[in-house]
């Protein structure tokens, strides 16, 4: 066999591991997206099974929202240190070990414990996965496919966890809610241990930055506890403005850290790249309004319209179609073909109207001619917006900073969505308990708290809309195909030719060349 055919069927092979490792990344992306909501259908059940009181029911989900948020950061960090697939891997198994204790819990403490070693696997495996994808996938046209096919995943995960929810507790019981990790999370790791390649990491040879490590962690530790707290203390009380104000000087306290060591576990100038902080703003933005959608939607649907947990799912589910129809392959080539720009502005758009259009949803409505429009159209704009956001966070990216960047970018995510909803269903609550206070119908007063919360989410996603235009206009412009090709030209290369009796002459790099360069 000659060696150009070696060389293609190896390339055919190299070709088909990667897409492979796309799906097993996918996989555990699944398993965490799943674990934020399949666990809120099952509450009432846990509660009965377990003797939780109310307010102890609250920790089943605080636990695993304190671990997840607390440790993304430094995850993704030392994925870029030790090795992206060490830490996947990591993470899938403590996620997975966590998902048995958790089904098997005899007792309350035993299913916290579960829960924060859920929170802590996921955040371990997460905060590694978009730096894989981009190393994996570092043709643009290729890592648009990917990036979509890993916000499918993302955005659809919401809503099948609710329709999973609801199918496994009614028809076996709580604990299948996370013994259907067990065959998930031992496939991935199995498959993740042949398929994903490890890289090069910058290692530890200067040490590690413990100082910092320990400073960013009990930081967002100590945050996210006053966050998830606020809302059975109040938002103004001695606990929450406590905690809060002991993040922030943690979080200065890092930073001073970080400026002065040689070796930090965050350089800073990372903080410098537009495309990445502008995007991890526009995105946070975007995601308290999908968050308000999936809480409000399921209040409004279960608590107003009467439908059980399970048709509650269902009701979402043309979310999950249309993410995952889009995302795969309708917004990946519009990307290709014309940039971030055109389709990530009508995204925002779009998302805007959908959570507008929520806001005159009333008590009287049907779910066709009322609510489903809607859906349709958030589920299109989160479908057109989120993939673009994602190409443009990591396009300035340094390779040996993409695990960091990974973790900034799901840090941006959980952080806006957690404190966004907390507010957002305070300010809700306060509106329906006032109408309620003043006489009006208890489905009526419930309906006008859900408008609210749909008209901060709209207006979240306007500044979202804001700051587009004042930071990422430019790198957003700057991605799209005739701009890459204006550089190209730009960047070619003048290559004398050898000496000879004829003139001497140039050459100049094909445009290919400079863009393969370019990527």
């Amino acid at each position: 066999m000659s060696d150009p055919t070696i060389a293609a069927a190896a390339a055919g092979r190299a070709d088909r591991r990667r897409w492979i490792a796309l799906v097993v990344v996918c996989l555990a992306m699944l398993m965490n997206a799943l674990d934020a909501s399949i666990v809120n259908v099952a509450l009432p059940a846990i509660q009965d099974s377990l003797d939780f009181s109310q307010s102890n029911l609250t920790w089943v989900v605080d636990a695993y929202l304190i671990a997840f948020g607390s440790f993304l950061l430094l995850a993704g960090r030392l994925g870029d240190l030790v090795g992206r697939k060490k830490v996947f891997l990591t993470g899938v198994a403590l996620f997975t070990l966590a998902s048995l204790i958790c089904a098997i819990a005899p007792n309350q403490a035993t299913l916290i414990a579960g829960r924060f070693g859920q929170g802590l696997g996921g955040a371990v495996s997460t905060s590694v996965i978009m730096a894989i994808v981009v190393t994996e996938f570092p043709i643009p046209a290729e890592r648009t496919r990917a990036m979509g096919a890993y916000m499918m995943v993302t955005l659809a995960g919401g809503s099948l966890g609710l329709l999973a929810g609801g199918v496994l507790t009614q028809a076996v019981s709580w604990h299948w809610i996370f013994l259907i990790n067990l065959p998930i999370g031992v496939a991935t790791f199995a498959l993740g241990v042949v398929l994903i390649e490890e890289n090069e990491g910058l290692g530890l040879g200067g040490g590690v930055d413990v100082t910092g490590s320990l400073l960013v962690t009990l930081s967002l530790l100590v945050g996210i506890y006053a966050i998830v707290m606020a809302a059975g203390h109040g938002w103004l009380s001695a606990h929450t403005l406590g905690y809060g104000g002991a993040s922030v000087v943690l979080l200065v306290a890092f930073f001073v850290v970080e400026a002065r060591r040689k070796n930090p576990i965050m350089p800073l100038r990372i903080l410098r790249l537009r495309s990445l902080v502008g995007s991890s703003v526009v995105r946070g933005c975007l995601f308290i309004g999908m968050q308000v959608l999936f809480f409000f939607g399921a209040l409004y649907l279960q608590q107003v319209r009467g439908y059980s947990p399970l048709r509650t799912g269902f009701a979402f589910l043309p979310v999950t179609l249309v993410v995952a129809g889009l995302s795969v392959g309708v917004v990946g080539r519009l990307l290709n073909r014309f940039g971030p720009l055109p389709v990530l502005l009508p995204g925002l758009v779009a998302s805007l109207v959908g959570l507008l259009l929520l806001a005159r949803v009333d008590e009287h409505s049907g779910y066709v001619t009322g609510m489903l429009p809607a859906l349709v159209i958030l589920g299109t704009g989160m479908a057109c917006a989120t993939v673009p956001l994602l190409s443009v966070a990591m396009a300035d990216v340094p390779r040996a900073d993409a695990g960091l960047a990974s973790g900034i970018v799901n840090v941006s995510i959980w952080l806006s969505s957690s404190v966004g909803l907390a507010v957002v269903s305070s300010v809700a609550a306060s509106r329906t308990k006032s109408l309620e206070g003043h006489g009006h119908a208890a489905a009526s007063a419930l309906v006008s708290g859900y408008h609210l919360g749909y008209l901060i989410g709209a207006g979240c996603v306007v500044a979202a809309l804001v700051t587009f235009f004042a930071i990422l206009l430019g790198p957003a412009r700057a991605l799209s195909p005739a701009a890459i090709s204006r550089r190209a030209a730009a960047s070619a290369v003048t290559i004398p030719e050898p000496a000879g009796p004829a003139a001497p002459r140039t050459r100049t790099a094909a445009p290919a060349e400079a863009i393969a360069r370019d990527a």
